[in-house]
């Protein structure tokens, strides 16, 4: 949407719609964080920051500032079934008994199935590795795979990121005598399967470090664990450390406990990786390899999406190949396919969710006050057609535009008699909570807290979307009903400095369950709006008094542009890179109107050779006012053939408005504001 499409009729107005929002903003502890600040030499800001976060005390802020000054519990004394499992696998290795990975398809399975790979090979195990197929299989070990494992003599099987609730597939491999350990960290069933040994973090105190670990995490673990038992971990530790790193952040784990201990380390570890698969990865990703560390955000929006995109529409054996291979050639060309794959997946996202707004939009009811999805409290969408493995990208960004739970499917088979679907939460609705209330109308189903997957017979659509909407009244109030935006501080934007971007990054690993530091910003004034990319506005702000001018970008937004001339702003600070030259900008997480502002009619924005303006009327309609995106001010009083420009404050040009090109700029201005 370049600039130049913009019709004067609609540049002008306040846009329909903003993104509806609930701002959240903390109180400021004034007197809490000085103290703070005072202990540990840290500025007020950061401060409160972390006394946002419950940290209080100058001892919990040296934690949380240095991670790996924390001591942790051995993985040994937190893990019941963890020293039963190095026994069967130091026995099984020495015995040159084959053993064979069950991994899963996103990037957590497939990192994991990766890591351990290659630290049983390390260990000298004979090791193979199968991955259910996402369209044919679905999720988890199934009797299919436990069939094929023993017809190739598989002596003991390990099931990585999946396994807890595969009660049937751990029977059969039981009755055809292969030892089973289930490593996975989904919610636990009810009854766990009959497994030799379940090592799972849902199974340990919710104070325990390890809680919050992936799959990824608990098969480093076992294979950390192993080669410590054998004596063979000098080598070994740094590149499934990268491993487990990558997994983490691409499978959205809580960045708490242990996972932000080891990823403090990891991160600073995958800008030289010892992986071909990885070094591939962040050459063709344009991830900037000469960085100290990567943030999150490099592996969250450019290495993990790569890697997901492969075992939603692809081939996970291109992943595993990736992340294990020792050979150049074969690292390029796996990370190209990753590339083609990712492009590919990007086209049926933006295809779907667009056809998903549609449907959505076309429901809705009489009433524009309240839709129907804040009536039911949840979204139910299923349409023909739809990819599976995408949908749950597009389940996320619906629930980022309309803010209630959205569970999202599409019909499978020739006679689409079944439907199989995905489902993402808010943080006051548990999905696999409501998939369990939901159970006796849905076939297979499974998640977490955040997310989930399911599938059901077609017949039973309706009672599950009455069945989600009865959980979720349970659960949810009208005022959950809108994205929330948590917010930590207010800033002037003169304050925004890289020395306070720096110091605020020591917050870094952030990511799920430790947010990045939000700040908000009044009544700050648009100088320039243009659309980049597909979807994206790219902004220049400023505040009245200030002659400081600061770049945002706002992601995804191009449907609010033109944004009205004045905003409140919530924002993350992030850091952009160009030519050279380091800056902080803002990357805008919420807008709304100001409070104290009023938009009269008689002041427009309109858009003249591709640029944008501000021009109004003044109250008796004798003097016109043009602002360019520069700032200079035209000042024309009505019947006057001359007009005053003013470039700096007191520096003033008369000039003659009947000429080029101030008669056809203010032409477009008066049209504008419907005078002509």
């Amino acid at each position: 949407m370049p600039v130049t499409n913009q019709p004067l009729s609609d540049s002008f107005k306040l846009p329909e719609k903003l993104p509806t929002q609930r701002w959240q903003i903390a109180s400021a502890q004034t007197q809490k964080a000085s103290q703070l600040a005072q202990a540990t030499g840290i500025s007020q800001l950061l401060a409160q920051v972390l006394i946002n976060r419950g940290i209080e005390t100058p001892a919990q802020a040296k934690v949380y500032l240095n991670p790996l000054s924390q001591k942790m519990p051995s993985p040994r004394d937190e893990f019941p079934d963890l020293e039963i499992s190095l026994e069967m696998l130091t026995e099984a290795i020495a015995n040159q008994e084959k053993i064979a990975i069950c991994g899963d398809y996103d990037a957590d399975g497939m990192t994991s199935t990766a890591l351990l790979l290659r630290a049983l090979r390390w260990l000298g195990a004979d090791v193979d590795y199968a991955i259910p197929s996402r369209m044919k299989d679905g999720y988890g070990i199934n009797k299919r795979i436990v069939k094929e494992f023993a017809n190739e003599n598989v002596g003991l099987i390990l099931t990585v990121d999946n396994g807890i609730s595969a009660h049937e597939a751990i029977a059969l491999a039981a009755e055809l005598g292969i030892t089973v350990i289930i490593t996975d960290h989904h919610d636990l069933p009810p009854k766990l399967p009959n497994a030799d040994a379940v090592l799972n973090p849902k199974q340990l105190p919710k104070s325990s470090p390890y809680r919050s670990l992936a799959g990824v995490g608990v098969a480093y673990i076992l294979a950390v664990s192993l080669a410590q038992k054998l004596d063979k971990i000098q080598g070994l530790t740094k590149p499934l450390l990268e491993l487990f790193t990558l997994g983490t952040i691409a499978d959205l784990a809580s960045l708490t406990g242990v996972n932000r201990r080891w990823l403090k380390r990891g991160l600073g570890l995958l800008p030289h990786s010892q992986l071909l698969g990885i070094q591939a990865l962040i050459q063709i990703t344009g991830v900037r390899d000469e960085q100290a560390s990567l943030k999150p955000e490099d592996i969250g929006f450019k290495l993990g999406p790569r890697i997901n995109a492969i075992g939603r529409i692809g081939d996970p054996q291109t992943v595993i190949e990736l992340l294990t291979t020792t050979e150049q050639g074969i690292a390029v060309e796996r990370a190209m396919q990753c590339e083609q794959i990712n492009q590919k997946r990007q086209q049926l996202c933006e295809q779907i969710e667009q056809e998903a707004i549609a449907l959505i939009e076309k429901g809705r009811t009489a009433s524009p006050e309240l839709p129907y999805w804040q009536q039911e409290r949840v979204l139910v969408i299923v349409q023909h057609n739809w990819h599976h493995g995408v949908i749950g990208i597009v389940a996320s960004r619906l629930v980022e535009r309309y803010g209630v739970p959205v569970f999202i499917g599409t019909y499978e088979g020739e006679e689409q008699k079944h439907i199989r679907g995905s489902a993402r939460g808010i943080p006051e609705f548990h999905v696999f909570d409501a998939l369990q209330f939901c159970q006796d109308l849905l076939g297979k189903f499974g998640g977490h807290q955040a997310a989930g997957g399911f599938s059901l017979p077609a017949e039973n659509l309706e009672l599950f979307r009455e069945s989600l909407s009865q959980f979720a009244h349970q659960c949810l109030q009208p005022e959950h009903l809108k994205p929330l935006v948590v917010i930590d501080a207010s800033l002037d934007l003169s304050q925004i400095t890289y020395q306070v971007y720096q110091e605020l990054d020591s917050l870094h690993p952030c990511g799920i369950g430790n947010r990045d530091p939000i700040f908000w910003t009044p009544n700050v004034r648009v100088v320039e709006q243009r659309i980049v990319g597909k979807r994206h506005i790219k902004l220049t702000l400023a505040q009245d008094n200030q002659s400081v001018k600061t770049k945002a970008i706002a992601w995804r937004w191009g449907e609010y542009f033109p944004l009205p001339r004045r905003l409140d702003i919530a924002y993350k600070l992030r850091e952009n890179t160009w030519n050279g030259n380091t800056t902080v900008e803002l990357e805008l997480v919420g807008i709304r109107l100001p409070a104290s502002v009023e938009y009269p009619p008689q002041e427009v924005e309109f858009y003249y050779n591709q640029r944008r303006y501000i021009c109004s009327l003044s109250a008796s309609a004798n003097k016109l006012t043009i602002i360019n995106p520069e700032e200079k001010v035209l000042t024309i009083e009505k019947g006057k053939r001359t007009g005053i420009l003013t470039v700096k404050p007191k520096t003033l040009k008369e000039i003659n408005v009947t000429q080029s090109p101030y008669y056809q700029l203010i032409k477009t201005a008066t049209r504008a504001l419907g005078l002509n």
